[in-house]
């Protein structure tokens, strides 16, 4: 019979198997543990001479009554029910027109395939390139500085998810997270995402998992078309959407669009600012990159287990609440990762981070980054947009050729001449120019910066005497909400369901996932399948 059995604590220096210390822990002898299944393995460091691993387990167990009556009187453990997928609910409205499903990053590629295994028949555009030509445009970008609009860190197969850590962990509470990572490791991710408390795929093993969802899209029905960007929207104040621009050209009569367009379409945003749809400026947070050796970082999480081979790279979160009433955090941190650059706009520089798998490079990065809300910059809802596009210029100015601007954190703290003398050689590709990075953002991100570096290097000691800045991170989040309703639509656009992180719903690979995933059953639960 299956139980779960929660907080099974195992010393890093440990030599028992799982079921050995199971069976130790409940006072049985292994022999009736027939298997072990890990539903969760996390790190518990704070003690850091007795670092151990906590366990959630799947068992199958082969108890007497009697037995069964102690270990679940003592809460040892629960019986175990798997969570089911439920079916979708399939509406009876008339499409007109194919499905439309617009960008092919996470929250796309799950609601893609989620109609398409449904019978819907989705035709899912994408603004950008099909992934093998993504990546050599974008290593291009990184040798030589030839910024390509249409194909970039942001834009193509993947969405810009797959220049990242490939971080899956999320704080949305949603019981089909289960079916979204067991989904990811049908197309090629590493099944450990299933149990790690805080799974990754890594930029390399991602690209592969965005291959597996973009075939099993295709064989179910779907239909992509890359290179293919909707430029405008064609609203009927009576019935809602009724059709939308491709590449300037050409009509596509449909009613019924989820739209995935990710956190960096400024033009898509700005076709339907113009067309009236309901949209709403919204926090988000600016900052820089901050990267340091691997070995500090590890150092200080690990303290003398630093070096063990059972831990690999260290993490960690960071939050500073500053005087001003301003949060300054970390922010998508990558263990042995590296700093990228990120534009896709020419002119303007943004910087971000992304890990290989093994997360090996020796070094670590993460976004340090302030908050900051709409009355900030209090021109509209697109008033987000002209907030990152001016210091995106100004970094890019003040460096050149994507180049980027940076200061070790130690002369941004003492205020003294920006300088580049870290114990480490930066991954940035591109290079990097000293530069007072105080004369890009305003005081109202610097300022909080400076006193949360402060507070960050009496809890992870050198982290500002020895970390590099690197300016600027702006896209943490989408500048503006495309608002929606409880059934999924837009609230004055019938047929538009805006989806994902681009419609500021989402923060996340996996949380965008969710989102697609909902979007495509609001989307189903409307109209009947497609007739191809």
């Amino acid at each position: 019979m299956l139980f779960r059995m929660n907080n099974l604590r195992v010393g890093l220096e440990s030599r028992r198997t799982l079921e050995e210390a199971a069976a130790r822990q409940l006072g049985i002898v292994p022999q009736k543990i027939r298997r072990v299944t890990l539903l969760k393995k996390a790190i518990d460091a704070r003690r850091k001479k007795s670092i151990t691993f906590v366990y959630h387990l799947l068992l199958d167990l082969e108890l007497t009554n009697g037995e069964r009556s102690r270990l679940e009187k003592k809460q040892l453990i629960l019986p175990y029910k798997r969570a089911q997928t439920p079916k979708p609910q399939i509406g009876s409205e008339t499409l007109h027109g194919r499905p439309l499903v617009v960008g092919l990053g996470p929250a796309g590629l799950m609601a893609a395939l989620e109609l398409a295994e449904n019978g819907y028949h989705p035709l899912v555009v994408e603004r950008g390139r099909d992934l093998a030509h993504r990546v050599k445009d974008v290593e291009t970008f990184w040798q030589t500085g030839q910024l390509d609009p249409v194909s970039n860190v942001q834009f193509g197969a993947g969405g810009a998810g797959t220049f990242s850590d490939g971080k899956l962990t999320t704080r949305v509470n949603d019981p089909i997270v289960g079916h979204i990572l067991e989904t990811f490791v049908a197309a090629g991710a590493p099944e450990e995402i299933l149990y790690e408390q805080k799974p990754h795929v890594g930029t390399d093993r991602l690209r592969i998992m965005v291959t597996g969802l973009i075939h099993r899209i295709k064989k179910a029905g779907g239909e992509i078309r890359y290179e293919t960007q909707v430029t405008d929207f064609h609203l009927d104040s009576k019935k809602g959407l009724t059709a939308v621009t491709l590449n300037g050209r050409e009509r596509l009569e449909t009613n019924g669009v989820i739209l995935c367009c990710g956190h960096s379409a400024r033009d898509t945003y700005d076709a339907l600012y113009s067309r009236g749809v309901h949209m709403e400026a919204k926090a988000f947070a600016v900052g820089v990159r901050i990267e340091h050796s691997q070995a500090l970082i590890n150092k200080a999480q690990y303290g003398p287990f630093a070096a063990h081979p059972k831990l690999g790279a260290a993490d960690y979160a960071l939050i500073y609440h500053d005087a001003s009433g301003r949060a300054v955090y970390s922010f998508c941190m990558c263990p042995g990762g590296e700093v990228v650059a990120s534009s896709s706009e020419t002119g303007g520089l943004v910087v971000n981070g992304m890990s290989p798998y093994k997360r090996d490079t020796g070094r670590a990065n993460s976004a340090l980054v302030v908050a900051v809300t709409p009355d900030d910059f209090p021109e509209g809802p697109l008033g987000g947009m002209v907030f990152q596009r001016r210091y995106e210029a100004l970094a890019y100015r003040a460096a050149g050729a994507y180049r980027a601007p940076a200061q070790s954190s130690r002369s941004f703290v003492d205020h003294t001449a920006p300088d580049l003398s870290v114990p480490f050689k930066t991954t940035y590709r591109r290079g990097l120019v000293p530069y007072d990075l105080r004369k890009i953002l305003p005081n109202f991100v610097t300022d909080p910066l400076e006193n949360g570096l402060r507070d960050f290097e009496r809890r992870l000691p050198g982290f500002s005497r020895e970390g590099l800045m690197i300016g600027v991170e702006t896209r943490t989040s989408a500048p503006l909400r495309i608002v929606r309703g409880e059934n999924g639509q837009s609230l004055n656009c019938r047929g538009l369901y805006p989806c994902g992180e681009g419609a500021g719903y989402a923060g996340g690979i996996t949380s965008a996932a969710m989102d697609g995933f909902h979007e495509a059953r609001h989307f189903m639960a409307r109209f009947a399948p497609t007739v191809v």
